[in-house]
């Protein structure tokens, strides 16, 4: 159990209410080391990796890590801005955005803290910060539009394991996904028009996912139903026609087969086929980072091309563009109903609990 509870109890603190803004992670740096850190905590994650831990172990520190990381430093390397990692630079935009909105809200007082499931800040010194603000009541917010095993109940099994340590548990709540959420295809659906009408349109909108092992949907995963569902959605929205609309998964890792198609695969194929140009969106991810940056608009920019096809543009993701952050706040106000404000005033229940022996 940890120590600190001991000293952040008080009968006079409030009991205020924070939010959890979780996302995937990113290395501290776009070195070797840093990358090798960050891969080692990422696919060491039974939840990622669904294999006997004892030979999973063997190939992750034998093979993988020994090869992947430079690699993988390379890429970060051309994505990696003056600010740091794009991921994080825009999570951090995303938090204030967030605090912000919800500050406006009637009673205000919502605290918002980053933790990221893997790397820095961890979701331990986030739910600390939550702690230290006098939150109470938490609503962890994961930022995958989509659930997945994979992610989103890798962050639960994170935030419950945290907790696990603490003596006073706060009250907890948990968004599972908004892949359908109205306000959400709205946004993805503004970026979309906004984009094309500087640009103009392309013969097809490709719509890229993060995979994973197709195993994993026949396990029950519900990932693969949730982005056809966000996907048709969004061309609904668009108005799009059956010609005009595809989706794709990208980012697959091992011999294992993934969810298909593949996002390469697909983009050789469509202009093998004939068509000249691609616009590329990915609902998947709410912040851009190294799979959109460099796998989708740099790596298939050059399939596409290379196959023939004449113009490729990369549509980044909602970032903390101002629909999808009100979007966010618009969750925020809905999975937190219920939860109201202190009945009584702090300085009273503080002082009658000193009239009862307590020591502060």
């Amino acid at each position: 159990m940890s120590d600190p509870d001991l000293q952040t109890f008080r009968h006079d603190q409030t009991n205020g209410m924070g939010v959890l803004m979780v996302n995937l992670g990113t290395p501290d740096g776009p070195d070797r080391r840093s990358v090798r850190r960050y891969l080692k905590e990422f696919l060491w994650d039974p939840r990622v990796v669904e294999l006997a831990r004892p030979l999973w172990w063997l190939v992750l520190n034998g093979v993988i890590l020994n090869t992947r990381p430079g690699r993988s430093a390379k890429a970060y390397q051309k994505v990696w801005t003056d600010a740091g990692s794009p991921l994080m630079v825009i999570s951090q935009k995303q938090r204030e955005a967030l605090a912000g909105l919800l500050g406006q809200r009637p009673g205000g007082g919502v605290a918002v803290a980053l933790g990221m499931r893997y790397g820095n800040p961890s979701i331990r010194s986030a739910l600390e910060e939550l702690r230290a603000a006098g939150a109470r009541r938490i609503l962890v917010l994961p930022l995958y539009p989509q659930y997945s095993a994979t992610t989103t109940a890798s962050i639960f099994d994170a935030v419950t394991a945290e907790l696990r340590r603490w003596r006073w548990v706060p009250e907890l709540r948990f968004i599972n996904h908004y892949h359908d959420e109205p306000a959400y295809i709205g946004a993805l659906a503004d970026s979309v028009r906004r984009f094309r009408s500087q640009h103009g349109d392309a013969e097809r909108l490709l719509m890229s996912f993060h995979g994973i092992p197709e195993e994993y949907f026949h396990k029950g995963d519900p990932y693969f139903c949730e982005c056809q569902k966000t996907g048709r959605l969004l061309a609904g929205a668009l108005e799009l026609g059956a010609e005009q609309w595809q989706l794709s998964f990208q980012s697959r890792l091992g011999p294992k087969q993934w969810l298909q198609p593949y996002t390469d695969h697909t983009l050789e194929s469509l202009a093998r086929g004939g068509v000249k140009s691609v616009q590329v969106i990915c609902p998947g991810f709410s912040a851009d980072c190294l799979e959109t940056l460099e796998e989708i608009a740099m790596e298939n920019r050059e399939v596409f091309l290379g196959a023939g096809g004449e113009s490729y543009e990369y549509i980044p993701c909602l970032n903390d563009e101002a629909g999808h952050i009100a979007m966010l706040a618009g969750l925020v106000d809905r999975h937190t109903q219920g939860w109201e404000t202190d009945r009584e005033d702090p300085a009273q229940i503080h002082e009658r609990a000193l009239l009862l022996g307590a020591r502060q």
